[in-house]
């Protein structure tokens, strides 16, 4: 039986005083798809991930669909907290009646999106908290200084540990550190959508957690999983293993959060972190 846990993955200190497990847990299939679609299924995920060493779990306010929301899943199958677990969110995306977001929050009402967090995670403040920009089009193309600046304020009034922003360019990155410290970048990335290399070497330069999201194909650019079958078959292991593997030995600060509804499909995910691909692997890889 695979014993592998989420700290063979290796270590990060988020912010530069979270250590995290650098592979980490997506909250948003838990009730926005996948196969858990109840509550006791993504109750029962949530805690295995937890049992399995995963001590970083991402979510938002807007996954969510009928009686299922992420937050509450979240609330529900591990408050009181454990120590180390950090919880990072999202805010920005306004889902205006539908279940895709389709506005943007105003500056004026981020404040009460990170209050309703906080509320329903049950938290007195927040480890890690994205600026989420651009709905779902591409990073870029437009300032985010205004509404960076009110999360920087919550961050003093001690509501929010630590920032990040979302589906961002190296410029609105460097817009954002221009106000305050940066933690993390969350940024579409995968073995075959590599575009935001630039993103991620300043990241890397500077001590920035880079959390790619759709870190096993998702929206328009799907991982070719015939490319990998090759490298899988060599590990004996699974092309979506290699998929989470690339992302760890892409850089030292990648921190992946694959996210899933089945309790085997967590099991062959955390699995992905005791693979050491080598150089050869990753030359075929591209």
């Amino acid at each position: 039986m695979d014993t592998t846990t989420a700290a063979a993955s290796g270590h990060f200190l988020l912010g530069g005083d979270l250590r995290v497990n650098r592979l980490g847990f997506g909250a948003m299939r838990l009730a926005l798809g996948g196969s858990a679609r109840t509550r006791e299924a993504g109750v029962a995920v949530l805690r295995r991930a937890v049992e399995l060493g995963v001590n970083h779990i991402d979510t938002a306010g807007f996954y969510g669909f009928g009686d299922l929301h992420a937050h509450e899943l979240i609330r529900e199958a591990l408050s009181p907290y454990p120590d180390d677990l950090v919880i990072a969110t999202k805010v920005g995306p306004l889902l205006e009646g539908g279940v895709v977001p389709t506005g943007q929050a105003r500056p004026d009402q981020l404040r009460g999106l990170v209050e309703d967090d906080l509320r329903r995670l049950g938290r007195d403040h927040l480890d890690l908290v994205y600026l989420r920009v651009g709905g779902m089009g591409p990073a870029g193309g437009e300032p985010i200084g205004e509404r960076f600046a009110v999360l920087a304020e919550l961050r003093r009034e001690g509501l929010i540990r630590h920032l990040g922003v979302s589906n961002v360019d190296a410029a609105q990155l460097a817009e954002a550190r221009s106000i305050a410290p940066v933690a993390a970048v969350q940024n579409h990335f995968h073995v075959h959508h590599t575009g935001d290399r630039d993103v991620l070497a300043t990241c890397e330069r500077e001590g920035i957690a880079y959390v790619p999201y759709f870190p096993l194909g998702g929206g328009p650019q799907r991982i070719d999983h015939a490319r990998l079958a090759d490298v899988a078959a060599r590990h004996g292991a699974t092309t979506a293993q290699i998929a989470l593997a690339w992302l760890l030995a892409t850089s030292p600060v990648t921190l992946p959060i694959p996210g899933t509804g089945s309790l085997d499909h967590l099991t062959e995910n955390v699995g992905a972190a005791a693979i050491r691909l080598t150089d050869g692997d990753l030359a075929e890889l591209g």
